[in-house]
C-alpha cells in the first residue's frame, strides 16, 4: 500500500523536473533551417497530412532567438558551416539539434572538400536521422524520440555542464574525411 493510495482523487504526486520536462517537451518551436532535398520532407512534415501541429510545432520560427529546436536538413557546405553556427549560437537555451538526413549526418555521397563530413563537427546534435531523403514519418519518430529526451533531462547546473561537454567532444572530433576504415 503506498501513499498514491491514500490520497483523495484528484491530486498529482511529481517532481520539479517532471513538470518541467512534460512542459519543455510540449513547446518544442523549430528553426527554419533547410538546406537541401531533405527540407521538402521537412516542409510536408509541417503540412495537414502529417500535422506537427498534435506536438505543438506547427510554426516553424523565422528567428533564432524564437526557436529552441534546430533541424539541420540536408548538407551542410564549408561556406554554411558558420552559418549553422552562428544561427545555433543566437537560440536561446536549452536548445536541441536533429541532424535530419544522412548528408547532415555524416556528408553521404559527397565525400569532398566541399562538404562538412557530418554536422557534428559545427555544432552538438541530439538526435541523427539516417535516410537520403528520411520521409515524414521518420521526422515525426525523431521528435518524438527527442521528447522523450527533453522530458527526462536534468536542470539546472547539471545540464550547463553536460552541454558544454557536448560541445567540446563535438568540435574536438576527427573529421570523417580523416578516419581510416574498411572502405580507405
Amino acid at each position: 500500500m503506498g501513499i498514491e493510495e491514500k490520497l483523495p482523487s484528484g491530486f498529482l504526486l511529481t517532481t520539479v523536473e517532471q513538470a518541467a520536462g512534460w512542459v519543455r517537451k510540449a513547446s518544442v518551436f523549430p528553426a527554419t533551417f533547410g538546406l537541401a532535398c531533405c527540407a521538402i520532407e521537412m516542409m510536408t512534415t509541417g503540412a495537414g497530412r502529417y500535422d506537427l501541429a498534435r506536438f505543438g510545432m506547427e510554426v516553424f520560427r523565422g528567428s533564432p532567438r524564437q526557436a529552441d529546436l534546430m533541424i539541420v536538413a540536408g548538407r551542410v557546405s564549408q561556406k554554411m558551416a558558420p552559418v549553422v553556427r552562428q544561427v545555433y549560437d543566437q537560440m536561446p537555451n536549452p536548445k536541441w539539434v536533429i541532424s535530419m538526413g544522412v548528408c547532415a549526418s555524416s556528408g553521404g555521397m559527397f565525400n569532398n572538400y566541399a562538404i562538412v563530413q557530418g554536422v557534428d563537427h559545427v555544432i552538438p546534435v541530439d538526435i541523427y536521422l539516417p535516410g537520403c531523403p528520411p520521409r515524414p514519418e521518420m521526422l515525426l519518430d525523431a521528435i518524438l524520440k527527442l521528447h522523450e529526451k527533453i522530458q527526462h533531462s536534468k536542470l539546472g547546473v547539471n545540464r550547463e555542464e553536460a552541454a558544454r561537454e557536448a560541445e567540446a567532444a563535438a568540435l574536438a572530433a576527427r573529421p570523417t574525411i580523416e578516419l581510416k576504415g574498411l572502405l580507405r
